[in-house]
Parts: structure tokens; sequence; C-alpha cells
């Protein structure tokens, strides 16, 4: 799990989300989407970079609605920034990794 992302689904998103201590980057993402594709090696570098600092989760949205629609995630690829239960930033469509990093570096 250190430095790889964790699938989780509705049923885990507040245990492993909200619950968790130090940030979280969750990638709401579907297996038909282009830009999803893009962004997915991104995040995993991501994952690995920041091990041990930031936790990152995928959440499938063909697959788990409720915390999608608890964010108003109407777009994806969409990776959101938590840290203690709140969501920092909110970030939709491909986004380069240094543009990634240096908002997840921002609330380190």
């Amino acid at each position: 799990m250190e430095g790889k992302p964790l699938e989780i689904g509705d049923a885990d998103f507040n245990r492993e989300v909200l619950e968790a201590e130090g940030p979280v980057l969750v990638d709401f993402w579907a297996p038909w989407c282009g830009p999803c594709k893009m962004v997915a090696p991104v995040v995993e570098e991501l994952a690995k970079e920041f091990a041990g600092k930031v936790k990152v989760v995928k959440v499938n949205v063909d697959e788990n609605t409720d915390s999608p629609s608890r964010y108003s995630v109407m777009s994806i690829p969409t990776l959101i920034l938590f840290k203690d239960g709140q969501a920092l930033e909110t970030m939709v469509g491909f986004k380069p990794k240094d543009e990634l990093a240096d908002k997840i570096k921002a609330h380190l």
C-alpha cells in the first residue's frame, strides 16, 4: 500500500479519507475515461513521491456514487486533497505532475 494508490469505495471513504491522519489525495475516476487514464500514472508517481506523507486513494465513480455526489464531482478525473476531514483543493481534468505536487506541498 505504501507508495501505491489504494482503491476504496463509498463504504471505506469515511475511514480511509475523512478520519485519516494527514493529507489524503482522492482520485475520482472511471475506467472508460480517457483523461483519467492519462492522469493515472501521474497519480501513481505522486503516491511514490509522497509516500509516508500523503495517502493516495482512487474511487471508481461508476461503482461508487455517494462519495462523488457528496463532493459535487461532475467531471472526471477530479482530484480532491483532504486534510482533517476537510476538502482543501479540488483539481478537475488532467493536470501536470508539477502542478499537482505544488498543491500537495502547500498543505504538508
